[in-house]
């Protein structure tokens, strides 16, 4: 957006990377030893469901009102960001199945509608389930994938791609996708959660018109 595309052109042209970008590191972490295939079956149905929802829905707006809606959701996606930079001592019980089925559902929805932050909010729901954090994050990367495959045959037919932009973040979000694997596996997090804040005040401002 920062270089002059809609706000519906750039979100759907930023999930083309993101495909990618979740292809290579769902390779990395098997190449380390982190096959999560078994962990994210039951996933699969209420998030493609949800991405596919919130896709046809989001690619109905244009312009200044999908932005409008993104700078909201990003200040609302503060919220769980600042809160799990905090040390949680308790351990809760995890989700009864159909409350986990709801709960991912809705996380697709969110997904396929906007992408900006689903990582985090899966990274939180699935630790919630009882996952480690690297089994999360192996877990995370598949799913972000495939909800992003369903979600851009969608896009691409509402014209919503803009494809020279989209080979470039392809090759970015492919060298992220290996370089955030390592970072994750030697302990990486508490850097990429300060950069998440920084990202998520700048688009917030950016959208909302505060600069």
């Amino acid at each position: 957006m920062a270089l002059g595309l809609p706000g519906d052109v750039a979100n759907g042209t930023n999930r083309i990377g993101i495909v990618f970008q979740s292809a290579v590191a769902t390779w990395r972490f098997k190449k380390a030893g982190f096959s999560s295939w078994s962990y994210t079956w039951p996933l699969l149905l209420p998030i493609g469901i949800g991405a596919a929802l919130g896709a046809l829905g989001i690619s109905q707006l244009r312009g200044q009102e999908f932005e409008r809606i993104f700078g909201i959701a990003m200040l609302i996606l503060l919220i769980p960001t600042l809160r799990s930079a905090r040390k949680n001592t308790v351990s809760r019980p995890s989700w009864s199945p159909g409350t986990r089925t709801l709960i991912f559902f809705l996380i697709g929805l969110y997904g396929g509608a906007i992408q900006a932050g689903v990582g985090l909010i899966l990274m939180l729901a699935l630790a919630r389930s009882g996952y480690d954090l690297v089994v999360v994050n192996s877990i995370k990367v598949i799913v972000i994938g495939l909800l992003t495959a369903i979600a851009v045959p969608i896009f691409i037919f509402q014209g919503q791609v803009a494809w020279f932009p989209a080979l470039w973040l392809t090759m970015g979000f492919s060298a992220g996708g290996a370089v955030a694997v390592r970072w994750t596996l030697v302990g990486g997090e508490r850097l990429i959660r300060i950069a998440l804040v920084i990202a998520v005040l700048a688009l917030a401002g950016r959208m909302l018109g505060l600069y």
